[in-house]
């Protein structure tokens, strides 16, 4: 039996330790699929997934190679991501279309994805003269 070594190398994306990934299928139909230096056709890690637009439901964990039609791929539906190292920039409909990532730039600050609302809330205070 014949076995080729070959060597792969992936960015990490990756701003904590913790997050949640389903699997799901993926094939050679992605928007993202990508060719190799010997030929094979893949989707690298990072991924937005399905789409990267207001279908989004997460991101890629790993490459994944779909030569052979349909493959299986971890896709991240929560966490904190480092949107600078993704291959694809998310757009800004499938970081709100993924309300569980949370996405940060390079700087370790978190990126805003929608608009940001504020309240105020007021206090009044009565004594009671003696």
């Amino acid at each position: 039996m014949y076995a080729q070594r070959t060597t792969s190398s992936q960015i990490n994306f990756m701003a904590s330790e913790k997050f949640v990934s389903f699997t799901e299928s993926v094939d050679s139909t992605n928007y993202n699929v990508q060719v190799d230096d010997n030929g094979r056709k893949y989707i690298p890690a990072g991924t937005v997934y399905p789409t990267n637009d207001a279908k989004a439901i997460g991101v890629t964990i790993d490459d994944v190679y779909v030569d052979h039609n349909p493959a299986l791929v971890g896709v991240i539906r929560e966490g904190w991501l480092l949107k600078d190292k993704l291959p694809v920039a998310p757009t800004s409909e499938a970081m709100a279309a993924m309300p569980s990532i949370h996405f940060m730039d390079a700087d370790n600050d978190e990126a805003t994805n929608t608009t940001s609302t504020t309240s105020t809330t007021s206090t009044t205070s009565t004594s009671a003269g003696k």
